[in-house]
């Protein structure tokens, strides 16, 4: 049975571009994902030694913002054609020229020039913190904009060059307390991160079809469904491994290792089972469904039970 089409875009019939609303401008910073990073950076910082002082967590909530603001702006500036083929994206403002292009290349530079400062020289938490956290924060941007975007559409490892910026806030949070890198940051980075590979790879095993149309690669679409399950079983099972090293560094309590064993296990139990049934994109909506349940309640058990 043939696909049904998709109907067109104001971008695609060429309809002439709006003026806007504060809504469209405020959808070009993906809400959903910059609350998901600024809760990560606040984990983060909390879960590092020292007691951070008021103005170092506001510091770092606003750069943090205004640098997730410009790298989802700035995404949404480059694929604004891609967003036109695929259903989840194509009621975008931009596809739907709600709001010229300029504005959101402007916005989205705008946002990076305040952002990068802020965490650079507005963090006084000690005198390191702000240098590397603001270099963490270019890190992450280039590797979003520069790398990750222009990647989905050459290679399905873009996945893994995406992961990193979505599991740096995490790291910004540490060492805007800490002013170093260490192996407490780097276990709650490595949590976000490999998380990141079975959630997406679960994605596209669903959506594998709309990725096809809009001309993104993924692992499913160049190496078919078995190698797809064969990274989520895998990447399941660094990610419970991983789960564990809060803990084995001091990071968090016996309270929150209960509870990441118990939902990594369950976890695991839903990937095997799904495999054992034909591993279908029903499995693969609802282990990705699982996924964003798992993550907060992992993480929110890191933060309660390292934070005491």
């Amino acid at each position: 049975m043939r696909e049904a089409a998709l109907p067109r875009t104001a971008r695609e019939a060429g309809d002439e571009v709006g003026r806007g609303s504060l809504a469209d401008v405020v959808a070009l910073v993906k809400p959903r994902i910059m609350v998901m990073a600024l809760l990560t950076a606040a984990g983060g910082l909390s879960l590092a030694p020292g007691e951070p002082a008021l103005g170092l967590w506001l510091t770092l909530m606003v750069g943090t913002a205004f640098l997730v603001g410009a790298a989802n702006t700035l995404n949404m500036y480059l694929e604004r054609d891609v967003d036109c083929l695929m259903a989840r994206t194509r009621n975008r403002p931009l596809p739907q020229r709600r709001l010229p292009d300029q504005v959101a290349l402007t916005f989205g530079v705008v946002q990076a020039l305040i952002a990068v400062p802020v965490l650079t020289f507005g963090i006084t938490g000690s005198p390191f913190a702000g240098p590397l956290t603001g270099l963490l924060g270019v890190v992450a941007l280039i590797s979003y904009v520069g790398l990750y975007t222009p990647l989905k559409q050459r290679s399905w490892l873009a996945t893994w060059v995406g992961a990193l910026p979505g599991a740096m806030p995490a790291l910004m949070g540490w060492t805007a307390a800490t002013g170093r890198i260490d192996a407490g940051g780097l276990a709650v980075f490595a949590l976000l991160f490999i998380w990141q590979i079975p959630h997406f790879h679960a994605i596209a095993l669903f959506r594998h079809r709309e990725y096809e149309r809009a001309g993104l690669k993924t692992l499913v679409g160049v190496h078919g469904p078995e190698a797809a399950h064969r990274e989520i079983v895998v990447y399941s099972i660094v990610q419970v491994a991983i789960s564990v090293l809060p803990w084995a560094l001091g990071v968090a309590g016996e309270v929150y290792l209960v509870i990441a064993l118990a939902l990594g296990a369950a976890f695991l139990v839903a990937v095997q089972r799904g495999l054992s049934r034909g591993a279908g994109a029903a499995w693969a909506k609802r282990l990705f469904l699982l996924s964003i349940v798992y993550l907060p309640v992992v993480f929110t058990a890191l933060v309660l039970d390292g934070s005491r």
